[in-house]
């Protein structure tokens, strides 16, 4: 099945939860609504044969009104064909249903966004930080925190251009 055979598919069972496809290097990317990524994901690994997920990560674009959003790709094995899905949720509630049911692997990869973004992965069996400290009081990889510790007092700002 190719790309195009495989996009006709989708918009047919899909298509009024797909806000946005494109195939940017190659790589069909579909941007759908946050509360149907179980279904979609499900309905791609039962029928599609996308059986492998290879990654999941979280996006902070703070310009834009929805600014976090996940990032997930997927790979049809026999077929040799991936597929790159994107969900937005909203930043005062960014939650999302956990992918762990479908593909267990999601487990780690679900903890690293948590971790790192702060994305609530609803239904996941553990979700608690995986490399940060556990007191850590705000999410690393979102453009929100100060870019230098106001505490310290050992820099000297001659040497940095100030």
């Amino acid at each position: 099945m190719d790309k195009v055979e495989i996009e006709k598919v989708i918009s047919e069972n899909f298509g009024t939860v797909i806000l946005d496809a494109q195939d940017p290097d190659g790589i069909s990317t579909i941007t759908l609504t946050s509360s149907s990524i179980i279904d979609f994901v499900q309905f791609l690994k039962d029928r599609l044969g996308f059986g492998f997920l290879t990654d999941i990560c979280g996006i902070h674009y703070p310009d834009q009104e929805l600014a976090l959003g996940i990032v997930y790709h997927l790979h049809n094995l026999p077929e040799n064909t991936r597929i790159r899905l994107k969900a937005f949720v909203p930043f005062a509630k960014p939650e999302i249903a956990s992918l762990c049911s479908i593909f267990p692997a999601a487990n780690w990869m679900e903890r690293e966004a948590f971790d790192f973004y702060g994305i609530i992965f609803t239904g996941h069996p553990n979700l608690k930080r995986i490399l940060n400290v556990e007191y850590l009081d705000y999410f690393p990889m979102r453009k929100e925190y100060p870019l230098e510790d106001p505490t310290r007092h050992d820099k000297d700002d001659r040497f940095f251009g100030r």
